[in-house]
């Protein structure tokens, strides 16, 4: 079962194949069914056929062959989710696994934008395309994008996020130097006509765009997610590794390629001792939702360093032309 929850003020405990904590307002998710305990990582928001779907990493199944896997969940309020099922493996690239979901809206289908897993430096992105946001078509140019191996990246792609902007989608993702020793973000870009394959994708700039240089991002800069306010782009990222702490981060670009930081020090922060996330705040992703206008920063925590993982939203209120948490 469930050891310690250590969240004050807890009025809700469901435990089955999908969990749910209500603490006041704020929610709390994690699927159960591969492991037996909470273990959802990296969660990507869209509103689709009106209702809110989640797609977030579930972990490989002990025992069994094949690896991590991308679960569904959905919401009518953005605070109490249920799954409704998982994406099945179903190509020869998929079968060490997948995972990192990033989703978008297009056409009135679902475009998920994933990672394949457990390749080293050859993991690249991917692409599907779905009806009903379950059930997926694959790119048949999967994957659709990998960086070159050069003098600042080992070719790797990871985290995917993709975004229009001024004209064109631009595909985010984590890369990592030649050495693998340290993890930094990446852009590429595709016509606003693309269909998403592997030939429309180019690099929008041959070299990182923004890697860990503060001290509380360690040797790491990953998960980025975007959200356009008022003619530019504002990039919600994780800095340093799971658990050392991740924490939140946000920097700003007028153009999608050249970045600044917003704020040196973490946006959302690893909770405290005793908190539900004290060992990490970690992979953002900032959603926008347009019929009320409100902005949502989801993101993954734990407490006991990676044994267990939930996901967690805040709302982020603007002012001035910075986001600040709303309290």
């Amino acid at each position: 079962m469930i050891k310690k929850l250590k969240i004050i003020g807890l009025v809700c405990l469901l435990y089955s194949s999908s969990i749910g904590l209500l603490w006041a307002q704020q929610m709390m998710f994690a699927d159960s069914s591969r492991l037996g305990r909470p273990f959802s990582k990296d969660p990507h928001v869209v509103k689709f056929d009106g209702k809110y779907l989640m797609y977030f990493s579930i972990p490989p199944v002990p025992g069994q062959s094949g690896g991590w896997g991308i679960g569904v969940a959905k919401s009518d309020d953005l605070i109490h989710w249920k799954s409704i099922g998982e994406i099945e493996a179903t190509e020869e690239y998929e079968k060490n696994g997948f995972c990192a979901p990033g989703a978008l809206v297009k056409d009135g289908k679902v475009h998920l934008f994933y990672q394949t897993y457990g390749n080293g430096s050859k993991d690249a992105i991917c692409h599907a395309y779905s009806e009903d946001g379950i059930h997926f078509t694959r790119n048949e140019t999967n994957p659709i994008f990998a960086p070159p191996a050069n003098d600042w990246s080992n070719g790797r792609a990871i985290d995917a996020e993709v975004y229009p902007f001024k004209g064109n989608y631009f595909l985010y993702f984590a890369t990592r130097d030649p050495k693998g020793e340290i993890q930094m973000q990446g852009v590429a870009k595709a016509p606003a006509d693309t269909d998403f394959g592997r030939d429309d994708w180019t690099m929008a700039k041959d070299a990182s765009i923004l890697k860990p240089e503060l001290d509380w991002e360690g040797k790491c800069v990953e998960g980025a997610s975007n959200i356009e306010r008022k003619g530019k782009l504002y990039m919600f990222y994780a800095g340093s590794y799971n658990n050392a702490p991740q924490q939140v981060g946000v920097a700003v670009s007028k153009d999608g390629v050249n970045w600044k930081r917003v704020f040196d020090e973490p946006f959302l922060p690893n909770g405290k001792q005793g908190e539900w996330n004290s060992s990490e705040s970690g992979h953002p992703h900032i959603f926008e939702d347009k019929e009320s206008g409100r902005t949502y920063l989801f993101y993954q925590g734990n407490d006991d360093h990676g044994q267990t993982w939930w996901l967690s939203n805040r709302e982020v209120e603007w002012k001035k032309g910075k986001p600040l948490l709303k309290q």
